[in-house]
């Protein structure tokens, strides 16, 4: 049985995707309305070494959609999650960073964690609780083994509170990795959704994905500039913030 990197069947993969593709496809298709933008560039990047950044709004629907968008474009339908890409999953070495603790938290979680997530540890809270200790390296090691396999999809801030700091670590990887780093910005999946992303609290509601160009990074630029700029990018910066405050005005 074919296996990838971290030894996880791949069969069992394609089809826990199909699974919760088609759980969650009624609530971004039929409850709500999806709009897509910046998909059709994803069947020209590179087979691997490609870094999502992106922001985060609930624990699971956010990376869903992101599938939905993904394996629709690569089956030739960019920019429309109706079509149910997910049914024949082209690409199987699409990987997300999630916490650790998130994703042993029950049944459902521990499954979807087999569609591809790269458990880390949160160096900055526990149980809920704030902590503070070192980032262990062999998260780090099983970000940089997915990013060499395949396409990694990454939430900077680590929470999904808006407009937060970014975490270095993202910008140091990226400095020793080099991958194409591909902004992305969403919106609208905590006013239809619980924190978790799996029940629905609204309908109705516009959920938004765009996908920008990849960055043009100097590698060798401090970490602060690398991440400043993916920072910017995902539109999570103070300025970011004025504005959205000033148009709830």
């Amino acid at each position: 049985m074919a296996r990838n990197v971290f030894g996880q069947s791949i069969f069992l993969k394609r089809n826990i995707i199909r699974v919760f593709g088609s759980l969650s496809y009624p609530g971004f298709n039929w409850s709500n309305t999806s709009v897509v933008q910046g998909a059709e560039q994803l069947p020209d990047f590179p087979e691997k070494n490609v870094l999502f950044v992106s922001n985060h709004q609930t624990y699971f629907a956010d990376v869903t959609f992101m599938l939905h968008v993904i394996h629709s474009a690569l089956n030739g339908h960019p920019n429309n999650v109706r079509k149910p890409g997910f049914l024949r999953p082209k690409k199987h070495n699409i990987y997300y960073v999630a916490a650790e603790e998130t994703m042993k938290s029950g049944f459902l979680p521990r499954l979807l964690a087999l569609s591809g997530a790269v458990t880390v540890k949160r160096t900055w809270r526990k149980d809920g609780e704030p902590v503070k200790r070192d980032v262990d390296l062999k998260d780090v090691d099983q970000v940089l083994t997915a990013l060499g396999d395949g396409w990694v999809i990454s939430f900077p801030q680590g929470t999904t509170s808006p407009f937060v700091q970014g975490r270095k670590g993202t910008a140091h990887m990226v400095k020793q990795q080099r991958p194409v780093v591909v902004p992305v910005v969403i919106d609208g999946f905590r006013r239809a959704f619980d924190k978790s992303g799996l029940k629905q609290k609204k309908k109705g509601v516009t959920l938004k994905l765009t996908i920008k160009a990849p960055l043009e990074l100097n590698y060798e630029a401090p970490v602060e500039d690398v991440l400043d700029r993916i920072m910017e990018a995902i539109e999570q910066t103070d300025s970011h913030n004025f504005f959205a405050e000033e148009g709830e005005k």
